[in-house]
């Protein structure tokens, strides 16, 4: 399958994954023929690409539908996690984690990153899917930090957790269409204090947790925030999620900008390594995870088009790339492979959209 932009697909290709809702509900399943009316009510709810079905890619992977499921079934129980946590109801909002707790233990045993952090979905609700994103990308992040699957399910929950505060935040503040004014802004900064004051009145939450919470927004330089806390002050856990919630909060877009590419996005984190992130931390985020996602469309130096179809391990940016079409013509050519270690030359100047 290939990742398309929803402005190049064409009437009667099929779709390779499901599309989700912001509930987490499947609002196109994969395997349907697309026409003009669902691409252009795509178009509508902010779908950007979707994954399609195509023989020549058909060694990239298929969806993984116990993944789905539980993705689902952790979507859906947010509303159950803050519900609880505002009720301090510690007996309900355990039960309410149980799925989170289900999803973390699939990708310790199971799952494989390169196909697990690319779902297509309406972003009516960011909150409640970027919390998800999080927690995923850090559950991934601890297993290559070779942490023991009781810490990664920690760090899974306090990744899932790590913006509770927010719900203390006036809602004309989070969703406010352009710049904050200096008071709104200090008031957004509070998000990670009201969360620990939330979760500590839940006891079954563990200490490791709420600091992570806490200081998800703290430098290594000591100058984040709340506390301006420098490297040997922040946990572990707080290290990586402060650079997953980075990462997930500019890949998407949000109601006052526009998303970065996945290379800038990348090169963020990179970067900010040894100023505004462990350096330890981002040399394995750099070796657990890929700029360009498998099946994804991009542009190369020398003008040709082509799709990801594997992986570089330790180089996240130099992809092998199948070429299955010229550029000019798009006429189908026998397709060959571009092995960006080995033709050192040649570059990803952009994703093709």
């Amino acid at each position: 399958m290939r990742i398309e932009s929803i402005n190049r697909v064409k009437t009667d290709e099929i779709l390779a994954k499901n599309i989700l809702t912001n509930e987490g509900q499947v609002l196109l399943r994969s395997g349907v023929r697309l026409n003009q009316l669902y691409i252009d009510k795509l178009k509508k709810l902010g779908v950007f690409y979707v994954y399609i079905y195509d023989d020549r890619l058909d060694d990239i992977g298929v969806e993984d539908e116990k993944l789905m499921e539980l993705k689902q079934s952790a979507i859906k129980s947010m509303n159950g996690i803050i519900k609880n946590i505002h009720s301090c109801n510690g007996k309900e909002f355990k039960k309410s984690l149980y799925n989170v707790e289900n999803l973390i233990d699939y990708i310790i045993d199971n799952a494989d990153v390169n196909s697990s952090l690319y779902d297509i979905q309406t972003y009516d609700n960011y909150t409640f899917v970027h919390c998800l994103d999080t927690c995923i990308m850090s559950t991934f992040l601890g297993i290559t930090c070779k942490y023991n699957q009781f810490d990664i399910k920690k760090l899974g929950m306090a990744g899932i957790l790590h913006d509770i505060g927010k719900i203390e935040i006036p809602i004309e503040i989070l969703n406010k269409n352009g710049k904050l004014t200096n008071d709104e802004f200090a008031e957004m900064k509070k998000h990670p204090t009201y969360g620990v004051k939330l979760l500590k009145k839940i006891v079954l939450i563990p200490d490791s947790v709420i600091k992570a919470v806490g200081q998800h927004h703290e430098r290594v330089d000591g100058k984040g925030y709340p506390c301006g806390l420098v490297s040997h002050q922040i946990s572990n856990f707080a290290k990586i999620i402060c650079i997953c919630d980075v990462y997930d909060a500019v890949s998407n877009d949000r109601c006052y900008r526009k998303k970065f590419s996945p290379n800038d996005a990348y090169e963020l984190i990179l970067a900010g390594s040894g100023t505004s992130f462990d350096e330890d931390t981002v040399e394995n985020f750099k070796n657990t995870f890929s700029v360009y996602p498998l099946g994804c469309c991009v542009r190369l130096s020398d003008g040709v088009e082509g799709y990801v179809v594997r992986q570089n391990k330790g180089f996240p940016d130099r992809p092998v790339v199948r070429v299955l079409y010229d550029i000019n013509t798009h006429n189908p050519v026998p397709f060959y492979e571009v092995n960006l270690m080995k033709n050192t030359n040649i570059v990803i100047t952009k994703v093709a959209n």
